[in-house]
């Protein structure tokens, strides 16, 4: 394993030192508190003391900050497609990105309660700069994307990645969550990177591509909320691509994104997971194509599936009407939803900016106009 020890998560026997190590940190002894408000700091060093393995982690603090999370700002977290799911398979869970954190929160909470293998979980290193966070990603078993490295670096970085993927995968039989694109998607319009199912494909060997991707089981995900409690941190980068600026993040934009969207108000939050037939795979195999444009085709199958089975809000619809100057979803939505909606846009969006409100709603209602595609 020696050859993955920039990238893993701690092992097992690696977790109890760690945690002793670090939960004095004032952000984690804030975790924490928020956790478990009504012990005292006695009780919650006896939970620490009993956490041997990433598992007991995950499932005796984790999964408990998140349901804490939920309760506080969500008025409601649903799933669906979990119950399909084989608890002695692993799986590769190729999944829409909204949020730095919660997405593959979300997730594993979805897992665990349906007595599923929580996942390993892609995170850039670039989020993990701090000791602190960088030793809090490796006990919640997540393993890192490194960034900003030069090409020939990130060619290798991106091999061993790859490499690691399906070691877990094989091997290990652990499940691996890692998102569709690199970063968030900021619009609302989810498509899936040909160059992240390429790097995925590295550890091929003199295996074809694309069997090599159909033996590592992937199942797309589709994460929604009705309300994203960062929508208005990503209309800036949104304003500065439709005018081909350069966008240049501030210094603590991540980790503002971060806090936001753990504790910003979401409404409700559904994740689904779906299915790729194995002869989606063996049909695109047999076409006279390049590796490249197979990859390509792959990609528009994970994003018709995650188009499919994404569950679509009253603010979707609210923000699509709105958008087109019609009243087509007025069914799905009552004057109560849509008020809240427009006030809601009102908050957060200059007025006089054509632009910017634009931007907000297209960020809801793309979700719509990809489905409406994918049904054509």
């Amino acid at each position: 394993m020696s050859k993955f020890d920039s990238i893993r998560p701690y092992d097992d026997s690696e977790v109890h030192e760690a945690l002793q190590t670090h939960y004095r940190h004032p952000m984690f002894q804030a975790l924490l508190q928020f956790t478990f408000p009504e012990k005292s700091l006695r009780e919650i060093k006896e939970i620490i003391n009993e956490c041997h393995s990433i598992y007991d982690f995950q499932s005796k603090i984790i999964y408990k900050s998140v349901q804490k999370i939920m309760e506080k700002s969500t008025d409601g977290f649903s799933t669906s497609g979990f119950e399909h799911l084989n608890k002695e398979q692993s799986y590769f869970y190729l999944s829409n990105h909204r949020d730095i954190i919660l997405d593959t929160s979300f997730i594993n909470v979805a897992l665990y309660d349906n007595d599923l293998v929580m996942t390993a979980s892609a995170i850039g290193d670039n989020l993990v700069q701090k000791p602190f966070l960088m030793a809090l990603a490796r006990l919640n078993r997540s393993f890192l994307v490194q960034r900003s490295l030069s090409p020939r670096e990130m060619l290798l970085s991106s091999k061993n990645l790859s490499e690691y993927v399906a070691h877990v995968l094989g091997t290990n039989n652990q499940s691996i969550w890692m998102a569709q694109r690199e970063g968030r998607t900021k619009d609302g319009s989810d498509k899936t990177q040909q160059g992240v199912l390429k790097m995925i494909g590295m550890a091929r060997g003199d295996q074809a591509v694309i069997p090599f991707l159909k033996d590592l089981n992937i199942r797309p995900v589709a994460i929604s909320y009705e309300f994203d409690p960062t929508d208005i941190l990503k209309v800036p980068e949104l304003i500065a691509k439709s005018e081909d600026i350069v966008y240049v993040k501030s210094n603590n934009e991540d980790f503002n994104s971060i806090l936001r969207g753990a504790l910003g108000y979401k409404k409700r939050v559904h994740i689904a997971t779906g299915k790729l037939d194995g002869s989606v795979f063996d049909e695109i195999d047999s076409r006279d194509l390049s590796d490249n444009d197979k990859l390509q085709e792959l990609a528009k199958y994970i994003d018709k599936e995650i188009y499919r089975i994404y569950k679509l809000w009253p603010s979707n619809y609210i923000a699509y009407d709105l958008y087109h100057e019609t009243d087509t979803y007025s069914y799905t939505y009552t004057e109560k939803d849509k008020r809240a909606f427009e006030r809601r846009l009102e908050r957060r969006v200059d007025a006089a900016s054509e632009i910017a409100k634009e931007s907000f709603l297209l960020m809801y209602a793309n979700p719509v106009i990809n489905k409406l595609k994918s049904l054509e």
